[in-house]
């Protein structure tokens, strides 16, 4: 089973990572971006072919292609225990990771997946129901950094946190309900940073499961920022207590 990613960057890390299998690739004839051709000579030399078209044939399958399409093999989800197990072997630093609760918009989903590749995040989960998953306009939004963050989906987040707890990792919400600010809290430890669906926030259960909540500071009239903006405030504090440079 294969899928579609569009853009650039999608396509040109999909080809330099090598984890998957790229079957396609369409190049828009009346574009000559440097990224473009960046991806016709990788391709070339991965014996890909690329198949030049007019561009309005790219559009008929999507509005912001960039120029460039491919067919590729199906986004392969990590498993948890593999995840556990990258975690415990991780010497250069105290792990962290992003959970998701929820996350409707593929393009919040993706911005954050592009900081958690910046900011060297070792895994990022996500339920399995009612959220989104790894979608076309989710690897557009993450700019190529999904085929090198591993993303994890589960049944349950709640019993997930708990197996967490077991291997050390402090799970910790973000909420603008919370006390403690965030740059109060410890982030050198093992992390797992919580946050919530855009209209709902984090759910009951898995708040209670939390070892405890933070929240970042609103000076102005909006009371709350949008969930990517606070996913990029919280990994760079992680960074900065860490002293990682």
């Amino acid at each position: 089973m294969s899928e579609r990613i569009v853009g650039r960057n999608p396509v040109l890390e999909a080809l330099l990572s090598d984890t998957r299998t790229i079957e396609k690739i369409w190049v828009a004839k009346d574009n000559q971006h440097p990224r473009l051709q960046e991806i016709i000579k990788t391709a070339k030399r991965k014996g890909i072919h690329c198949h030049r078209c007019p561009r309005n044939q790219l559009d008929k399958y999507h509005t912001n292609h960039q120029g460039v399409i491919a067919d590729i093999s199906e986004f392969q989800y990590t498993d948890l225990s593999l995840l556990l197990e990258k975690i415990e072997k991780r010497k250069d630093a105290p792990t962290v990771m992003i959970m998701l609760d929820q996350i409707q918009d593929p393009r919040n989903f993706g911005a954050i997946l592009r900081t958690a590749n910046a900011t060297n995040t070792d895994g990022v989960l996500i339920p399995k129901n009612n959220a989104v998953s790894m979608t076309t306009e989710v690897h557009k939004a993450a700019a190529g950094s999904a085929e090198y963050t591993p993303i994890t989906r589960v049944a349950n987040l709640a019993q997930t946190i708990e197996i967490l707890k077991d291997v050390g990792v402090w799970v910790v919400g973000a909420s603008d309900e919370a006390d403690q600010q965030y740059t109060s809290a410890d982030f050198t430890v093992p992390l797992c940073i919580v946050l919530g669906n855009e209209g709902k926030g984090i759910r009951r259960l898995v708040k209670q499961k939390c070892d405890y909540m933070v929240h970042i500071p609103m000076l102005g009239k909006i009371s709350s920022l949008n969930v990517s903006v606070t996913a990029g405030v919280l990994l760079y504090e992680v960074l900065r207590q860490r002293a990682i440079k």
